[in-house]
């Protein structure tokens, strides 16, 4: 419990006067992106997503991108100066745009009560919500927000706790345990691995990381993303594409279906194909799809059918 005038540890609530605020609820950022960008691939291929953002994090990744936003109020950023979100308004824009709507950027664990407040308008009028989060969450936050939601990004960022614990403050067990219970709620699942130098970029680690994976079912997708610098990991050097080739073949070698690397190796490392038959099922730019083949949710050559959430909500 926070006492009168305390912050939480994420620097996004306080208690005043005995009530509880929150900056979370608020659209800091709020633009279109591909929902390839998320990344998601098995979702709705080629439409956009309205992406939120309020401040805030659970970690403190040193390589994080977006520091100025999910650090909020650990390092110098600016004033927060966000306004407080309309969720209804951010649903027609999304619908207007023909888009889903997305919380992304910082944490959206932070933000239950915008996710459901989206959600409440978002249903009805059939539009997806989407996460992109680091999966650092309580059964109960889960079980709070996983019927709101078509899918969600997690990111696992380590093979081992203390790797985990040394990029991100916190402990890995309880990301594992939420990658399975949103799967398990029947929540959309894609996972996410940044080669993180000394924390998830070397084979050893991918290799722990790919296994867990596979014990889920070969059919969850695996995004391996390049790290860039940034933060305080500037002098470090991006992932040479040779590393992101090795490590897809780590993730094939798993026995996984779907494994992905969204720029550096090319076409062919966004494209899916029909893992019975390597029928051409979905062909990818940078960040948007170009063509999609699937027949409703089966390859068209073999009919087998391809795991995701290709139609509608």
């Amino acid at each position: 419990m926070l006492a009168d005038g305390q912050v939480g540890v994420c620097q996004v609530r306080r208690n005043r006067a005995g009530v509880l605020e929150t900056a979370t609820f608020t659209a800091a950022t709020a633009h279109l992106d591909a929902i390839e960008r998320k990344p998601l691939y098995h979702v709705r291929p080629g439409i956009r997503v309205l992406t939120v953002a309020g401040p805030g994090c659970t970690f403190r990744c040193d390589y994080c991108v977006n520091h100025r936003l999910s650090q909020y109020g650990r390092v110098d950023t600016v004033p927060w100066i966000g306004d407080p979100a309309r969720p209804g308004e951010l649903v027609e824009q999304a619908v207007a745009a023909g888009a889903a709507v997305g919380l992304s950027y910082a944490e959206p664990g932070l933000a239950p009560e915008l996710t459901l407040a989206l959600a409440e308008h978002a249903y009805g009028a059939g539009v997806p919500l989407v996460w992109k989060s680091n999966g650092f969450l309580t059964s109960r936050a889960i079980d709070l927000v996983a019927p709101a939601l078509t899918a969600v990004n997690i990111d696992v960022k380590a093979g081992g706790e203390a790797e985990h614990r040394r990029l991100t403050g916190a402990p890995l067990k309880p990301v594992l345990d939420a990658v399975e219970r949103f799967l398990a709620a029947g929540v959309w699942v894609e996972v996410s691995t940044p080669l993180i130098p000394g924390t998830s970029a070397e084979p050893a680690a991918l290799r722990r990381i790919s296994g867990w994976l596979r014990g889920l079912g070969r059919e969850v997708p695996w995004h391996l993303l390049r790290f860039t610098p940034d933060f305080r990991m500037r002098r470090h050097s991006p992932t040479a594409p040779s590393e992101l080739n090795a490590a897809r073949e780590i993730g094939r070698e798993s026995g996984l279906d779907f494994v992905y690397v969204e720029r550096a190796l090319g076409a062919e490392g966004r494209h899916t194909r029909c893992p019975v038959c390597e029928t051409m099922l979905v062909e990818r730019g940078i960040w948007e799809t170009m063509e999609n083949h699937i027949t409703g949710d089966r390859c068209p050559r073999c009919a087998k059918q391809v795991p995701g959430r290709w139609g509608d909500p």
